[in-house]
C-alpha cells in the first residue's frame, strides 16, 4: 500500500493558500476602510459561515473518503449529474480558473508598480510565474505540497509580522491619528458580510488531496478550522495596523492597500517586503488552484462527467492534462491582458457568487445524505446538524444578497452569473442525455460513485 505523504501541516497550507490572495488584501483593505475596525466583526461573522461548511464538507468527505473529484462527486450521489455538471463545470472550474486569472493579474501590476524602473509588463510577471507553477504541479502532488508549505507559512507569518508592527507601533513610519471606528452600525457591519466572506472562500480544496492526507478523518476537518482562524486572527492584526500608520480614504482608494500599508510602515523596506507578499500570495492560491482543479478534473472524468481525456496521468502521477487547461487557460488569459481590466472587483464578485451557490449545494448535499443513509458510517459527523446546515445555507445566500454594497452593480453581477449559467445548462443537459444516457436529476448510489474511483469498474463497463 503506498504511504501516505501528507499531514496537518500540508492540509493548513493547502487551505490557506487558496484564501490568502492578492485580492483578498485588496477586499481587506476595502472593508477596513469603510467602516474601520469594526471591519473585524464583519470577518468573524463571515469566518463563522466559512466554517460550517468545512464542517459540512469534512462529513461529506468521512462519508465518501478519497474521492478526488470532490464535491462533484458529493453532488453526484445527492442530485443526480445535471445539477453536478452545472454546478462544477459553470460554478466552480470556470469561476475559480477566471478567478485565479484576476489573482495573478493583480500580482503583475503589483510588481510593474513597485518596480518601474524595469519596465516589465504586468502581463509578463505573471505569465512567468503561471508557467513555473505548471511545471511543478506536473511534478505530482509531494512538489505541491512541498512548495504549498513553505509559500503559505510564509505568507501568514510575513503578513502577521507585518500586522504585529503595525498594530504595536513599531513601524518606521510616521503614524496616523484617526478614528479607529468609522461606524458601528449593525447594518453597515453586516453589509459588508459578502466582501468578508471573500476573505475566507477556498478553504475546501483540501479534499481533493485528502486520499494523501495522513489520519485524514483527523487532519481534514482540524487543518480547515485551524487555517481558517489563523487567517481571522493574522487579518484581524492587519486592520488594526491599517488603522495606525495608514489613512482610511487613502486605503480606501489604493488598487493595492497592502503595499501601500507596508510602505507607510516601513517605507521602501516595506513596501519590498509587500512585493514578496504578493509573490507569496499569488504562488500560493495560484498553485493551489492549478493542482486542486487540476485533480478535481481528473475526478469527474472518474465519474464520466467530463471527457476521458482528464484521466491522462504522467509518470508522478499528476493528472497532466487537467494541469496544461487549468494552467494553460489561466496564461492565456493573462498574457493576453483580459484580465487587466478596471473590472477586476466586479470579475472577482461575480466569481464569488458561483462559488456561493457551489457551498449552498454542498449543506445541501449533506441534508440529504444524513436523511437518505442515515446509518452509514461516518467517521466525523458535524455537530448540530440539521441546524448547521440551515443557518449555512441562509446565511450564504444573505452572502449573496449582500455581495456588493451598490444595488447598481448588484443587478450587474446578478445579470452575469444568469448569463454565464445559461451554456452550461445547455452543456450539462447534452452531455447527461446524450453522451452520459442516465436520467437527469436520478442521484447515483454512493456505492457506485466510489466505485468510479477505481479503474477496474471503467474496464467492466468498456466490456459491457
Amino acid at each position: 500500500m503506498e504511504e501516505k505523504k501528507l499531514g496537518l501541516g500540508s492540509v493548513i497550507a493547502t487551505g490557506v493558500g487558496l484564501v490568502v490572495a492578492t485580492s483578498c488584501l485588496l477586499s481587506l483593505g476595502i472593508g477596513a476602510a469603510s467602516i474601520g475596525i469594526t471591519f473585524i466583526i464583519t470577518m468573524v461573522i463571515a469566518c463563522v459561515l466559512n466554517m460550517l461548511l468545512a464542517l459540512s464538507v469534512a462529513e461529506l468527505n468521512a462519508v465518501m473518503p478519497n474521492l478526488t473529484g470532490g464535491l462533484a462527486q458529493y453532488t453526484l450521489a445527492c442530485m443526480g449529474p445535471f445539477i453536478t455538471v452545472i454546478v462544477m463545470v459553470g460554478g466552480y472550474l470556470v469561476c475559480n480558473t477566471v478567478i485565479s486569472s484576476v489573482e495573478a493579474a493583480m500580482f503583475g501590476n503589483t510588481l510593474s508598480s513597485v518596480f518601474p524602473q524595469f519596465g516589465i509588463s504586468g502581463n509578463i510577471y505573471s505569465g512567468v510565474l503561471i508557467l513555473v507553477l505548471i511545471v511543478l504541479n506536473l511534478k505530482g502532488v509531494d512538489m505541491f505540497a512541498k512548495v504549498q508549505d513553505f509559500v503559505a507559512f510564509a505568507l501568514i507569518f510575513s503578513l502577521a509580522v507585518m500586522g504585529i508592527l503595525g498594530a504595536l507601533h513599531l513601524g518606521a513610519g510616521e503614524e496616523v491619528s484617526q478614528a479607529a471606528v468609522l461606524s458601528c452600525d449593525f447594518t453597515d457591519i453586516t453589509g459588508l458580510c459578502g466582501l468578508g466572506f471573500f476573505l475566507f472562500i477556498g478553504i475546501e480544496y483540501v479534499i481533493p488531496i485528502s486520499k494523501e492526507v495522513k489520519n485524514a478523518r483527523k487532519n481534514v476537518p482540524m487543518g480547515m478550522i485551524i487555517g481558517l482562524l489563523s487567517i481571522l486572527i493574522m487579518q484581524s492584526i492587519m486592520v488594526i495596523g491599517f488603522k495606525n500608520y495608514t489613512p482610511w480614504e487613502e486605503l480606501g482608494k489604493d488598487a493595492t492597500p497592502h503595499v501601500l500599508y507596508g510602505t507607510m510602515l516601513l517605507g521602501k523596506a516595506g513596501t519590498v517586503w509587500m512585493a514578496v507578499v504578493s509573490v507569496l500570495a499569488v504562488t500560493s492560491s495560484v498553485n493551489t488552484v492549478i493542482s486542486s482543479l487540476g485533480y478535481i478534473c481528473y475526478g469527474m472524468a472518474k465519474i464520466n462527467l467530463l471527457p476521458a481525456f482528464f484521466l491522462k496521468t504522467n509518470k508522478k502521477g499528476a493528472p497532466y492534462v487537467g494541469i496544461l487547461i487549468i494552467g494553460g487557460t489561466i496564461f492565456l488569459i493573462n498574457i493576453t491582458g483580459l484580465s487587466g481590466t478596471d473590472q477586476l472587483s466586479f470579475l472577482l464578485l461575480s466569481g464569488c457568487v458561483f462559488w456561493m451557490i457551489a457551498y449552498i449545494v454542498t449543506h445541501i448535499n449533506v441534508l440529504i445524505l444524513r436523511k437518505r443513509l442515515p446509518k452509514v458510517p461516518r467517521t466525523f459527523k458535524a455537530p448540530f446538524t440539521p441546524a448547521l446546515q440551515i443557518v449555512g445555507i441562509l446565511g450564504t445566500l444573505w452572502m449573496i444578497y449582500n455581495i456588493d454594497s451598490d444595488a447598481e452593480i448588484r443587478m450587474r453581477i446578478y445579470r452575469l452569473c444568469l448569463f454565464t449559467f445559461i451554456p452550461f445548462v445547455i452543456y450539462a443537459f447534452v452531455w447527461v442525455k446524450k453522451v452520459v444516457k442516465k436520467p437527469l436529476f436520478k442521484a447515483y448510489p454512493v456505492s457506485e460513485v466510489m466505485a468510479m474511483e477505481h479503474e477496474l469498474y471503467w474496464e467492466h463497463h468498456r466490456k459491457k
